[in-house]
């Protein structure tokens, strides 16, 4: 069966889904997206992801596309066409499309599409025995609490972490970690606190960031939410990261060094197990 696609009020096969050229994500990069994670039926965490969907959306001054509500009708439709229970859903809205110039016109038409992803996401290679991620400087621009769909930065940061033998990469400024290319970075450090950079302009406030220290408070895990260097990330007791699509996943090594004794630590195996157990409970599809 040919994928299904959202585009526009319409759902299409995908060789029929269409955006104008003149559009201007296409043209510009001015658009904003959003994922949710799809677990066994389950949108995991879909209301922050729609929350900060609204919000990235205000940020640049894109109207909503449709309300919130509608827009969950879309996802599960989508969900329910593919057939999907495992994987992703993106949403994408654009300012619109016109003749290509710097300044879009007022009321200009908001282009939306939406598309599911089948991907397993419990049992992987990544989440069992930990990755190792490059470190590389941020190149992004300063507003990356916008989820924006100028994604070059992160594109060719992955590459070159991909070409030297990663499987993925966090970036630094000042010598301070921000996050990774699509990830929340995470280190605990060997008296056992969490520690994570607190949300500002210099990283996105992820979901999966935020649905995860809500388990932290909830279990009484010690947490301290400020900015670690390069250096303190790879000589951490552990490091994970989060994001909608991996979860919680252990980080075994950092660059060129070996994150302790280069396996997934308990305090991590704790968070993936307690993070699946929530996600079973959320909506379902």
């Amino acid at each position: 069966m040919e994928r299904q696609i959202y585009v526009n009020g319409a759902f299409v096969a995908e060789a029929d889904a269409k955006i104008p050229v003149m559009d201007r994500g296409f043209l510009f990069g001015d658009g904003i997206y959003e994922v949710t994670a799809v677990l066994e039926g389950h949108l995991i965490d879909n209301d922050l992801h729609l929350a900060r969907f609204e919000r990235s959306l205000g940020e640049i001054g894109i109207p909503m596309p449709l309300p919130l509500d509608e827009i969950r009708k879309v996802q599960r439709e989508l969900a329910k066409r593919n057939a999907m229970t495992d994987g992703t859903i993106y949403l994408q809205v654009t300012r619109g499309a016109e003749e290509r110039n710097f300044v879009a016109s007022e009321g200009l038409k908001p282009n939306f599409i939406a598309f599911t992803q089948p991907k397993k996401l419990l049992g992987t290679a990544a989440q069992e025995n930990g990755i190792k991620v490059a470190v590389a400087a941020d190149p992004r621009w300063e507003r990356r609490d916008v989820k924006t769909v100028m994604l070059l930065g992160q594109v060719l940061a992955k590459k070159a972490a991909k070409a030297a033998g990663f499987d993925d990469v966090w970036l630094f400024q000042d010598g301070y970690i921000t996050e990774g290319a699509s990830s929340t970075a995470f280190i605990v450090t060997h008296e056992g606190t969490i520690r994570t950079r607190p949300n500002s302009h210099a990283i996105l406030p992820g979901c999966t960031r935020r649905a995860v220290l809500a388990l932290v408070e909830r279990e009484g895990l010690a947490l301290d939410e400020r900015a670690f260097t390069v250096a303190e990330a790879q000589g951490a007791a552990e490091a994970f990261l989060t994001s909608a699509s991996s979860l919680v996943t252990p980080v075994v090594r950092i660059g060129d060094h070996t994150v302790d004794d280069g396996r997934p630590g308990p305090v991590t195996r704790k968070l993936q197990e307690i993070y699946v157990e929530m996600a079973r409970t959320c909506e379902t599809l």
